[in-house]
């Protein structure tokens, strides 16, 4: 599995940008150096950002810690357009088909790289149709379970799965989502079986995990930690190499027996790959503006999320990557987008 994401520094001057891009061999600077010799655009009505999740969600609770300082800078309102379920088909195929004026946002996530390899016939193209802004943020995932489970470890839920196969339901926020996949793994690693059943959304996934109508749910620390706090959800585990600032005491499921295991979950922001360059740096320039400011890293921090704020160039890259690793384990464990 690749390491963690790296420590990115948001220190980045415009021309220190464009010669990281050109170093690296990325070759899409060029349209951005000329987008800087154009008369500064401004925006003069709201913008929508389109989120592929329902209220409540991880996705749902970074659009909304980002556009409150991100308006300021833009110095126009940003609206959050929840556009869950769908396997995040319905959101990412309305962004990439709306006006390519840079009015219209899309928070892409970990699922915009595993799609393609999930699903044969996009009704768009992951890599064509859309310019990345920055990687907004990044964080581990925590497995949490019912208290009538009856399970503290991973090791525990997994000899649980054993000896009843299919009998554990576990709930993701849909079909190649983060959560989705970061089970897929962990039953690949453990050669178990569990039941998938899908959500459209981390926040429905909670609410009927908390009833007790499923067992597990691998999700962010956003939504799910307050749960753990309040003692009506049970964590195993984080998906990261290394035992979280967040949650020191909850422990890895690399260090629970699976030593290879990492999962990230990611938030992107893009827009249309033919929105204006000149827009293009509008939007990065405020974004990186509204993630350097202030107390923002403190409050994604404060939710087990941390800041990222890289380059278009690094951003395309690391989506790149992803959606390469996504790829392979999809193919070795030979995951169905109805599993």
């Amino acid at each position: 599995m690749p390491p963690s994401l790296p420590a990115v520094s948001t220190e980045l001057t415009r021309r220190t940008w464009l010669n990281s891009a050109l170093a690296a061999g990325l070759g899409a600077s060029s349209n951005w150096n000329s987008a800087w010799g154009q008369e500064d655009f401004s925006f003069t009505r709201p913008l929508r950002m389109i989120v592929p999740y329902p209220p409540g969600g991880a996705g749902d609770i970074v659009a909304r810690l980002l556009i409150n300082r991100f308006s300021q800078a833009l110095n126009q309102p940003v609206v959050v357009d929840n556009r869950g379920g769908g396997a995040q088909l319905i959101a990412t195929n309305l962004a990439a088909k709306a006006n390519p004026d840079g009015y219209t946002l899309f928070l892409a996530s970990t699922t915009h790289s595993i799609n393609p390899s999930l699903i044969k016939q996009l009704p768009y193209d992951s890599l064509k149709d859309f310019s990345p802004i920055t990687l907004v943020a990044s964080s581990p995932l925590v497995w949490v379970v019912h208290p009538s489970v009856g399970v503290s470890t991973i090791p525990e839920l997994v000899a649980k799965a054993r000896a009843k196969p299919g009998s554990i339901n576990y709930g993701s926020s849909g079909p190649g989502s983060g959560g989705h996949l970061a089970v897929e793994l962990l039953k690949s690693m453990a050669g178990v079986q569990m039941t998938h059943v899908p959500y459209k959304g981390a926040g429905p996934a909670l609410n009927d995990l908390l009833s007790g109508q499923i067992q597990v749910v691998c999700t962010s620390p956003l939504p799910a930690m307050p749960h753990v706090k309040s003692g009506s959800l049970k964590a195993l585990a984080m998906t990261s190499p290394k035992r979280t600032a967040l949650a020191p005491d909850i422990p890895t499921v690399a260090e629970s027996g699976y030593p290879d295991y990492q999962a990230t979950l990611w938030y992107a922001l893009m827009v249309q790959a033919s929105v204006p360059q000149a827009v293009q740096a509008k939007l990065y320039d405020a974004v990186i503006k509204t993630l350097k400011g202030g107390d923002t890293a403190d409050q994604f921090k404060a939710q087990g999320a941390d800041v990222a704020a890289y380059t278009p160039q690094m951003t395309d890259a690391f989506i790149r990557s992803e959606m390469q690793r996504w790829s392979t384990l999809i193919a070795n464990a030979q995951i169905k987008i109805d599993s």
